[in-house]
């Protein structure tokens, strides 16, 4: 252990990109466990971080359904890379035009300058949205209050997780981390995305509409005691962000999800100070189910501003806005103001009698 924490290169992780990191990885977080806690860092390499081996089901007979587990118990862990992520990918499709002489359609590589884990695992379909997710990294399920915590504290700083595409489906069947039996989480500087540049013009390809219920980043279920997200990004998912009550959050990217942030239960109040959502199909929700076991129930959210761009008329079409706010069980309680920079200034409402939506 250095002054900052445990090395996961020390346990055996190569950050090679070609090298199965997945047992030296959790051999890391298991020792940070049962010292208590403590920091795990992942130094920068170009290639990142590949968790290749099967997910687990269960552990100590209670589901978790990931690949990295993090323990049941007190210890305080946080994951931690070496600097803060470059965030956002780009999954537009951008098409050629023969109105432009000479036009070349924008192609985008994949960053390379995040500390980046990433799995090439591809997870079971699974279509029940009231079934746990498969994911790169979550706890147990536990027996502590509504949200059936296992694990007090758990944090993530500097890193973005990469769930894999596979090109015949194009979308993924795997959530990227779930935190749901996580009390308090805190996550700064991060980002969850897709493995697969799929917006690039030269691929041919782009996002379906997903018939997997997948996230990109899960926090903690009902009573639980903080969640605090901060400059924090998701990306190309069925469901961007899960949230529930007690969320603090400070600047979201949000872009290419089905559902951008969607609140399953939040009596006490969330507070999100500002979103940045770019072709989401809806961009702010409550749930139609009791998503992941999350029961649903009423939720109080206040969203400071929110900057849009619908993606109408782009690829991939799964990412054009369909609503700003979709709650047709009228759950949402508090208010948003949104801010369109350009074109047709409307923002399509689905119900949410009871949420006041102002423009900017």
């Amino acid at each position: 252990m250095s002054a900052f924490g445990w090395n996961v290169l020390d346990f055996g992780a190569k950050g090679d990109g070609i090298t199965d990191d997945t047992a030296a990885i959790q051999a890391a977080i298991d020792h940070a466990a049962a010292r208590g806690g403590g920091k795990i860092l992942f130094p920068y390499t170009p290639k990142g971080y590949r968790i290749a081996s099967p997910a687990i089901e269960e552990v100590n007979g209670k589901p978790v359904r990931a690949q990295l587990v993090i323990p049941a118990g007190h210890a305080n862990i946080q994951l931690e890379g070496e600097m803060p992520c470059r965030l956002l990918n780009t999954y537009q499709v951008r098409p050629l035009s023969s109105a432009k002489k000479n036009y070349t359609p924008t192609t985008f590589g994949m960053r390379i300058d995040n500390t980046t884990i990433f799995s090439d695992w591809h997870a079971p379909e699974e279509h029940d949205p009231t079934a746990r997710p498969w994911a790169i990294l979550a706890a147990p399920e536990g027996t502590s209050c509504k949200g059936k915590f296992s694990t007090l504290q758990f944090s993530i700083t500097n890193l973005e997780f990469r769930a894999p595409v596979d090109h015949k489906k194009m979308y993924p069947t795997q959530t990227a981390v779930n935190l749901q039996n996580v009390s308090r989480v805190s996550v700064t500087d991060s980002q969850f995305c897709l493995g697969e540049q799929v917006g690039d013009t030269n691929l041919g390809k782009e996002l379906m509409p997903n018939p997997c219920h997948t996230a990109g980043l899960i926090t903690s279920g009902d009573q639980n005691d903080n969640n605090v997200l901060r400059n924090v990004a998701v990306q190309g998912f069925r469901y961007g962000l899960v949230c529930g009550e007690h969320v603090v959050a400070d600047y979201l990217y949000i872009h290419n999800c089905e559902e951008g942030l969607t609140f399953h239960d939040c009596s006490h109040l969330s507070v999100i100070n500002h979103i940045v959502a770019q072709h989401n199909t809806v961009i702010l929700s409550a749930t139609t189910a009791d998503l992941f076991g999350m029961p649903k129930g009423p939720c109080n959210v206040q969203v400071g501003t929110l900057n849009f761009e619908c993606g109408t008329g782009l690829r991939p079409a799964v990412s054009a806005l369909r609503y700003g706010v979709s709650d047709p069980e009228n759950r949402l309680h508090g208010s948003v103001t949104w801010h369109k920079p350009w074109g047709e200034q409307v923002f399509p409402i689905n119900g949410a009698e009871h949420f006041e939506i102002k423009h900017f």
